[in-house]
């Protein structure tokens, strides 16, 4: 029996004790009622724990947080939209240094962190960004405008919270941020996600389960095979609920990080379907992941998700392809609970075809392939390539 229960609340970041929240518009984003500059603080110093893109090129906000010692403090993250920081060299980490020094003449900051999303290869516009501060309201709880202005092309905010009860009468609360929508096949963890907690966590718990819970959601999702310079998902704990329970800790991080992930899914710049794409029978771990995450990435299969068109070749192929010990003869292919190829039949007969239909009209579903060679399984989770996600990627710089 759990010793513990946990609880959806209403809103976001407001809820964690000893945080504050919000943004402001500085003139990158042409519409002055949507924010593109956002903060979180918190009132005493956190322990932060973060996983980062594997792109080579990480952008300048990456590279100025791992200029800070090992197990360092902060307690200001800044985060800005329409502009990546990213390709920008070292001017693009004193652009940043230049910012926080302006803000530490203004108010009483520990090593501030910054994030950055949209447009790769271009400079921060310095004066804008810094007119910020002279706007933001740092005692503001508004995590409806926070969530909002770190958007790029997602169509809808992404935030969640929860309160964590434990049996003992003590509580902790956990809430996040998220953005994404596009170039988005995250390989550690274009996604940002920044996550504060109140929960009396130890460090060491926080950079284990903090990409132990990435792998589970956001390094499982893909809307278009692209993995960003900029992707980052932080963990920030002031521990002033002195509560804490790590299995309950475990769960709870689990938990909002897929439901995030899943909302970046169904946001894919013009998606309409979310499918989990489950591959079993593999030779070994590594071959389930290969071949799952190949059908999640596959352009072929994301197309044929848009048009309903219950064509297994392309799963097949897609498998075959992948590198994994595969054998046609072995292989199984369901969609939901409706097998549609096997050694037995190749070839779908009328009435099986009517339900695949049935099924790919469906908002979700999942999509199992069995190689029959062993026992290991692994899940990851794509969604359909629209004709929106051309036109917005076309038409994204003007």
């Amino acid at each position: 029996m759990l010793n513990y229960t946990i609880k959806p609340l209403e809103n976001g970041l407001e809820n964690v004790q000893g945080f504050f929240c919000g943004a402001t518009n500085v003139g990158m984003r042409p519409d002055k009622r949507e924010g593109d500059v956002a903060f979180i603080r918190s009132k005493v110093p956190c322990d932060i724990s973060a996983v980062f893109t594997s792109n080579t090129f990480q952008a300048a906000p990456i590279k100025h947080f791992q200029k800070y010692p090992k197990d360092f403090k902060t307690d200001f993250i800044l985060i800005n939209a329409k502009n990546a920081n990213a390709m920008t060299g070292k001017k693009g980490i004193e652009d940043i240094e230049t910012i926080f020094d302006t803000l530490s003449s203004k108010m009483e900051v520990h090593n501030p962190v910054m994030s950055s999303t949209g447009v790769i290869g271009y400079r921060l516009p310095l004066e804008k960004i810094i007119s910020a501060f002279d706007k933001l309201d740092f005692n503001a709880k508004n995590s409806d405008h926070a969530a909002r202005a770190i958007m790029t092309t997602d169509s809808f905010k992404k935030e969640l919270a929860y309160k964590v009860q434990l049996q003992n009468g003590e509580s902790f609360n956990i809430a996040a941020i998220c953005k994404g929508a596009g170039m988005i096949n995250p390989a550690m963890a274009t996604m940002l996600c920044f996550i504060i907690t109140d929960a009396d966590i130890p460090k060491s718990d926080m950079d284990t389960l903090l990409p132990n819970a990435a792998e589970q959601s956001f390094n499982r999702i893909s809307v278009d095979g692209d993995t960003s310079t900029n992707d980052t998902v932080m963990l920030f704990a002031n521990q002033q609920s002195d509560a804490y329970d790590k299995h309950a800790f475990k769960e709870v991080l689990e938990k909002i990080m897929f439901e995030l992930a899943m909302m970046i899914l169904r946001d894919g710049e013009g998606a309409s379907k979310l499918v989990a794409f489950e591959v079993r029978g593999a030779k070994n771990i590594e071959d389930a992941k290969k071949a799952s995450t190949a059908l999640s990435n596959s352009l072929l299969v994301k197309t044929a998700l848009f048009g309903e068109d219950p064509n297994w070749g392309r799963i097949a192929s897609t498998i075959g392809a992948s590198g994994i010990a595969c054998n046609e003869s072995k292989l199984t292919i369901y969609y939901d609970d409706l097998l549609i190829y096997s050694d037995a039949f190749r070839e779908l007969d009328k009435a099986r075809e009517e339900q695949a239909y049935k099924i790919m009209k469906q908002e979700s579903y999942k999509v199992t392939c069995d190689v029959g060679l062993g026992d290991a399984a692994y899940t990851s989770y794509g969604c359909d390539l629209s004709y929106e996600y051309v036109k917005i990627n076309a038409e994204y710089r003007t």
